[in-house]
C-alpha cells in the first residue's frame, strides 16, 4: 500500500463537491461508447447513413439492456455514422471536453479498429483522428490522453493478428493493447498468441476480465495474458485466493459502477462490490465504460456509488490516487497530478 497522505475526513454534505473538483484518471473509457444520441445523428445526417430511429429521443429510448450482448447490438449501430477522420476527432473532442469538466487530468481510451474496418473505414482513418483529438488535448482541454487497441473478443485471433499488423505502422500512435467485447465464452486464453506478440513488441496490457464471466476469466488474463490491468474484474469478490493476489500485487481494476448497473451485473448500486475491494485492499479505480448509454461520464459514476455505498473521502482519495498510480504515465507527470490532488484535498479540510 503506497503512503496515501493522512487528509482529514470531509463532512458527507461536502463530499459530493469533493468527489466533482477532485483530480482523476480515467483509465476505462471506450470511446465509441461516448458517442452521444444528438451527436450519432449529426453525423449520420452529415454522411447520409439512414439510421433505424426516427428521432434522437427514439434512439435515447433504446437504451434499455438486459446484458452486455443487448447493449454490444446498438453500440454497433451507432457506430456505423463514423466514416472520416474528422469524425473520429469530433467524437473524441467531445469526450475530452465532458472529462475536463469533471476535472480528469488524464485519460486512456479504449478504441476498436475491427468494428471500423467492418464497414470500410481504414485503421488509417480512425487511428489519426482519435490521436490527433488526443495530441490536442493539452492545449485545448489542459489534460493528457493516449489510446488503447482493443481486439473484439468475439471475432477469432487470426483477426486480432490481423488488426494487430493494420495498426503497426501508426504504433508511436497507441499506448497499449486490450480485449473487449462479449466475454462470456471468449476467455483469455483464445488471445495468447497474440497478446504475446504485443508484449514483445512493447505495448502496455490490459484486458476486460470478471465482468459477466467467472474469477477464472480474471487468472487467465493475470497468468496467460500477463496484462497489468484488468479492467472491470468486480467478480474477482467470489474467489478469496484471487482477491489476496491481486490486493498483494496490487494489480488495478477499472471499474465501472454505472455500467455494471445499467448491464444488470447487479441489481443495484447498493450491492455494488466497489467498496469492500476498497477496504480490502484492491488498487480500485472508478470509470464511465460507455458513458453516453450508461447513464453518465465518471463524475456521475462517483457521486452516485458514492451516495449508495456510505462511501468517505478516503475512499475518494484513494480511488483518485489509485487511478493516477495505475496510468501509463511517466513518473514526473504522475508526481504533478499527485500534487494537483493533494492540494484539491488541503483545500476542502
Amino acid at each position: 500500500m503506497p503512503n496515501h497522505p493522512q487528509h482529514k475526513p470531509v463532512s458527507p454534505e461536502r463530499l459530493p463537491a469533493l468527489l466533482r473538483a477532485m483530480p482523476k484518471a480515467e483509465l476505462h473509457m471506450h470511446i465509441e461508447g461516448s458517442l452521444e444520441a444528438d451527436m450519432i445523428f449529426a453525423m449520420g445526417q452529415r454522411n447520409h447513413v439512414r439510421l433505424a430511429y426516427p428521432s434522437i429521443e427514439a434512439l435515447r429510448q433504446a437504451y434499455v439492456f438486459d446484458n452486455l450482448q443487448s447493449f454490444l447490438d446498438i453500440y454497433h449501430a451507432g457506430t456505423t455514422v463514423l466514416k472520416t477522420e474528422q469524425d473520429f476527432y469530433d467524437m473524441t473532442d467531445a469526450y475530452l471536453a465532458r472529462a475536463q469538466a469533471d476535472n480528469v487530468l488524464h485519460t486512456e481510451i479504449f478504441f476498436d479498429t475491427q468494428t471500423h474496418t467492418g464497414h470500410g473505414t481504414s485503421v488509417v482513418t480512425v487511428i489519426n483522428g482519435l490521436h490527433r483529438a488526443c495530441a490536442d488535448a493539452p492545449a485545448r482541454h489542459g489534460m493528457t490522453a493516449s489510446l488503447i487497441l482493443c481486439f473484439l473478443r468475439h471475432l477469432s485471433e487470426e483477426e486480432a493478428f490481423e488488426c494487430l499488423e493494420q495498426a503497426l505502422p501508426l504504433r508511436d500512435k497507441i499506448v497499449g493493447i486490450g480485449l473487449a467485447s462479449s466475454e462470456v465464452g471468449h476467455p483469455p486464453e483464445k488471445f495468447a498468441k497474440v497478446f504475446a506478440r504485443a508484449r514483445q513488441l512493447g505495448f502496455r496490457l490490459v484486458a476486460h476480465a470478471g465482468e459477466e464471466a467467472p474469477p477464472a476469466y480474471i487468472w487467465s488474463a493475470l497468468d496467460v495474458l500477463k496484462v497489468e490491468r484488468i479492467d472491470h474484474g468486480v467478480q474477482a469478490i467470489h474467489d478469496t485466493a484471487l482477491m489476496q493476489r491481486l490486493a498483494k500485487d496490487r494489480m488495478p481494476l477499472t471499474v465501472c459502477p454505472l455500467s455494471n448497473l445499467k448491464l444488470r451485473v447487479f441489481p443495484t448500486l447498493q450491492q455494488h462490490t466497489l467498496k469492500r475491494m476498497l477496504d480490502a485492499g484492491i488498487v480500485a479505480t472508478v470509470n464511465s465504460d460507455d458513458p453516453a448509454y450508461f447513464g453518465g461520464y465518471i463524475n456521475e459514476n462517483f457521486t452516485q456509488t458514492f451516495a449508495a455505498l456510505g462511501m468517505t473521502s478516503a475512499h475518494a482519495y484513494l480511488l483518485a490516487r489509485n487511478s493516477f498510480d495505475a496510468s501509463f504515465i511517466d513518473a514526473s507527470l504522475r508526481s504533478q497530478y499527485v500534487q494537483r490532488l493533494d492540494a484539491v484535498f488541503e483545500t476542502f479540510e
